[in-house]
């Protein structure tokens, strides 16, 4: 008996999720991080500081959310308009539609008369999919899902940006400044590393990407504290 044939799990079918949960952790540790660093840096006081970050947190996690709903939903209208023409000359030129993706399939190395079979099949099966596919470059693991990159953002968030609240809650505020800066690498670090397994990247490459990127905001952060801080404890 033959043995049934199961796809592999690979790492392009998480990207989604995994580009949305790793862009809202990432800026909820550096948002609500560089803005303590700020704070702290201006000399302020503990309550200041904790209001400071926890409105950072919290209006962090809607504009991420909202942020991803709506870029994601205008690449999904974009797809769908792609589609609806699409269909459109399926109805009205069905046979210079097949052609088309023959032509395609050659490109890729079919002989024509193999790629004209291979087209005639696709059209008679589902013609709309294989040019969404094939064409549009449209399909299920790559298309946009705005509430999936919404929630993934906005809960990545909350988690990455109640890291350095708990710092802000737990340590003594003398060199608040310095244990932020420690804590959001590490945080950083951790980050890197996790998005990198999820993803099957080179674990150094993406810790160094967070790390560099993160330290620049941070130190803008403190500069801006120490520029235009005064102390309002």
């Amino acid at each position: 008996m033959e043995k049934e044939v199961e796809f592999e799990d690979h790492f392009i079918n998480r990207s989604n999720w995994i580009r949305a949960a790793v862009l809202g952790a990432n800026d909820g540790i550096l948002s609500v991080g560089s803005i303590a660093i700020g704070v702290a840096a201006a000399g302020s006081s503990r309550e200041n500081l904790l209001l400071a970050t926890l409105a950072g947190l919290v209006a962090g996690v809607f504009a991420m959310a909202a942020g991803e709903y709506v870029s994601v939903s205008s690449q999904a209208d974009i797809e769908e308009a792609d589609l609806k023409r699409e269909a459109k000359e399926l109805e009205e030129m069905p046979e210079l539609e097949m052609r088309e993706l023959a032509k395609i399939y050659q490109k890729r190395g079919l002989t024509e008369e193999l790629s004209m079979q291979v087209a005639q099949q696709l059209h008679d099966h589902d013609a709309l999919g294989a040019h969404a596919r094939d064409e549009l470059g449209i399909n299920e693991i790559m298309k946009a899902k705005p509430f999936e990159a919404a929630f993934a953002s906005g809960a990545s968030f909350v988690v990455g940006g109640v890291l350095p609240l708990l710092v802000c809650i737990f340590l003594p505020l003398e060199h608040m400044m310095y244990y932020q800066y420690g804590f959001t690498t590490i945080f950083l670090v951790i980050l890197g590393y996790l998005s990198a397994r999820g993803g099957g990247s080179h674990i150094m490459n993406s810790i160094l990407r967070v790390l560099i990127w993160g330290t620049l905001a941070m130190i803008a952060a403190a500069f801006t504290g120490y520029l235009f801080g005064v102390n309002v404890g």
